[in-house]
């Protein structure tokens, strides 16, 4: 085994906007678990949502579930049982199921009612390395991992999650089809990712719409392959959308943060036997004027969208290792892992004169 540092360095969330520098004992492992040494760590929309205590977490806590790194200690157990050893840089999902309730052995792993999920487990529970915001962190025995190409940035390779994100939720829930027309409401990270997942399975049109705040994101949305970007703030979306599908789109997906708007949007904008992927978390809003008969009158399909299976992220790995897409326009920002505060502030617009579409922390060596 390894000979690791007795201490990691990590960025704890202490209350509702508030992270502090702390040294955390690298615990010991069993034969079924494992160490990783972080290279870079994803930050994601609900990270900022976790930072203002909108979505509710014990803390203290170890922020991050977009994790890539290095196997740095594991046991002999876990080694075959993933198939890697140390040193191989992996991509870590970030739910933790049971593997034996209905929802997992039914393939709904994701589902599962007894989940734990990686930055959403308090430092008070033994061996309290959960999160991504650190140098290490512990890999629990149900973790499920990817290996990934050590020769790629990491910063390239960790886009490994919003990526992931729009396979699964852009391509495989509604089931997109080549030449679909697709509205993507939302042009955030997992937007652009969505554009990128649905050009690569031959979408038709690819629709995403923005606020005027949203400028730089719309022209970015357009270098991955959007045919047409609206300003909700300046143009009717619906409008424009039925203009350009002759009706309708037959793919919509909401993956605007906190916003209701697109979600009765959806409703204008799908065509009648269309389907609604509402992946965008609003915070518990309930929506103005949601109208259920539209639902009715054109048999919509609607779903919901949480979190990346499996076949989503070995998309993405695929996609990212082959090298057909430059994802240096989507990349904005490293930041060092002491500066987490800064970086979720400026993912949040917070920061003048700072854009963030997707960024990543980068610990100490």
């Amino acid at each position: 085994m390894a000979v690791l540092p007795k201490t990691s360095f990590a960025m704890v969330q202490t209350g509702p906007r508030k992270l502090e520098a702390q040294d955390i004992a690298i615990p010991d492992i069993d034969e079924d678990s494992a160490i990783l040494e972080l290279e870079a760590c994803g930050i994601c929309g609900s990270d900022l949502e976790q930072y203002e205590g909108v979505i509710k977490v014990p803390t203290p806590i170890i922020p991050g579930h977009e994790p890539l790194g290095k196997i740095a200690k594991i046991g002999d157990r876990a080694a075959k049982r993933w198939g890697v050893e140390v040193g191989d840089r992996v991509a870590v999902e970030t739910m933790i199921s049971c593997r034996f309730c209905s929802c997992c052995l039914g393939g709904q792993y994701h589902l599962c009612d007894k989940r734990q999920m990686y930055s959403y487990i308090p430092v008070s529970e033994v061996p309290s390395l959960w999160g991504g915001y650190a140098q290490f962190m512990f890999l629990h025995p149900n973790t499920i991992m990817h290996k990934v190409d050590a020769d790629l940035p990491a910063e390239q390779a960790v886009i490994f999650n919003p990526l992931g994100a729009g396979f699964r939720w852009a391509v495989e829930i509604p089931e997109t089809k080549p030449g679909d027309n697709v509205v993507i409401l939302g042009p955030g990270q997992r937007g652009i990712c969505s554009v990128i997942a649905c050009r690569e399975v031959g979408a038709g049109q690819i629709i995403v719409t923005g606020l005027a705040a949203d400028a730089k994101k719309l022209e970015v949305a357009r270098y991955y392959g959007a045919d047409h970007t609206i300003n909700v703030d300046e143009e009717d979306s619906v409008r424009r959308v039925k203009e350009l599908t002759n009706g309708g789109a037959d793919v919509v997906i909401d993956v605007s943060a906190y916003a209701t708007q697109p979600v009765r949007d959806a409703l204008d904008m799908v065509r009648p036997g269309g389907t609604i992927v509402l992946a965008g978390v609003k915070g518990l809003k309930p929506v103005d004027n949601f109208v259920s008969d539209l639902i009715v009158f054109k048999e919509i399909n609607i779903k919901g969208a949480i979190g990346v299976t499996s076949t989503g992220y070995k998309n993405a790995i695929n996609l990212i290792e082959s090298g057909r897409v430059n994802f240096s326009e989507m990349h904005t920002h490293n930041f060092d892992l002491a500066d987490a505060d800064l970086a979720i502030r400026t993912l949040g617009r917070e920061i003048e004169g700072e854009g963030s579409i997707h960024s990543c922390l980068i610990p100490p060596k």
